[in-house]
């Protein structure tokens, strides 16, 4: 049985916060290599070197501790991670590395969809409008970029497939300890992924080595994170801090490639931050109230 303290809406936050910043740098690592790396390769030694990181924790559990009588749940959850990294790689591939991170971090938006279909969840009200408000600000970053074509509907699938893998974590941190989703997640995505390696491998320059490894290690620990944030709050609650994610890209954009977003674009990461304090804000209130209710009682 995972952690039951799963009502800590600012550490999760926290988390989640962190978790936009490993990201960053490791979507900058994967756009750095696409060019000469193959997508399945960069996918299959990404969950190659996580599970080799897991491998520690995996013996220490033995068989016997890699159980789980919820393995409906990780299917949904693996299948829909690794499609949402397969459409966020092809999107990195082909437009602005800020244009693919928002679309990704769309997911948000999705989320109320997703955890009302799959387990007939609601929104609390208060949640909507940071959501809406975070939208508004994608919808300003995303403005000055050239005509919307494929490459931008596979950025916005890494999103629908990340909300879904968004409440499929929060749904198995119920009962499920961090470790052990993050090994599941793993291994199906390392299954998935072997096909795809094999069609498309091809020779790995030694120069693109550095940079692979710090992707594959940087996502297993945005991953860790990921998960961490949502065993301690809803994904209601985390998913907006994921916004902040296309702040850091733009950033890191800006430094590597020269990607300079205007004046627009910058009011439109000014929003998306300001919808991240609000959440925070509505989190520190509701957390506050929870507290002097539990000391009433």
């Amino acid at each position: 049985m995972a952690n039951s303290s799963n009502d800590k809406p600012l550490l999760g936050m926290a988390f989640a916060f962190a978790t936009t910043i490993v990201g960053a740098s490791a979507s900058a690592a994967t756009k750095y290599i696409s060019s000469e790396v193959p997508l399945g390769s960069i996918v299959l030694i990404q969950f190659v070197v996580g599970l080799l990181v897991l491998s520690p924790w995996m013996y220490r559990q033995g068989l016997s501790g890699l159980a789980s009588e919820h393995w409906q749940r990780h299917i949904i959850r693996g299948l829909a991670g690794f499609a949402g990294f397969c459409f966020f790689y092809l999107a990195l591939q082909h437009i602005p590395l800020v244009d693919s991170s928002l679309l990704r971090h769309s997911a948000p938006l999705f989320v109320a969809l997703v955890a009302y279909l799959w387990v007939g969840a609601k929104v609390p009200k208060s949640r909507w409008l940071p959501m809406i408000i975070g939208f508004l600000g994608i919808a300003l970053i995303l403005r000055p970029s050239s005509t919307v074509n494929v490459w931008h509907l596979a950025g916005l699938g890494s999103g629908l497939s990340l909300a879904i893998s968004m409440v499929g974590t929060r749904l198995l941190s119920h009962d499920e300890s961090s470790s052990k989703i993050l090994f599941y997640y793993h291994i199906i995505a390392l299954i998935l992924s072997l096909p795809l390696a094999l069609y498309t491998w091809q020779g790995i320059p030694a120069w693109a080595w550095p940079y692979l490894l710090y992707n594959s290690l940087s996502i297993f620990v945005a991953m860790w994170l990921y998960t961490k944030a949502y065993s301690y709050a809803k994904a209601s609650v985390v998913s907006p801090i994921g916004y902040f994610s296309v702040v850091n890209a733009g950033i890191l954009g800006w430094l590597i490639w020269d990607h300079l977003p205007d004046a627009i674009a910058f009011i439109g990461i000014a929003v998306v931050i300001c919808a991240g304090l609000i959440t925070v804000w509505q989190s520190a209130r509701e957390e506050k109230q929870n507290a002097k209710l539990k000391a009433r009682n």
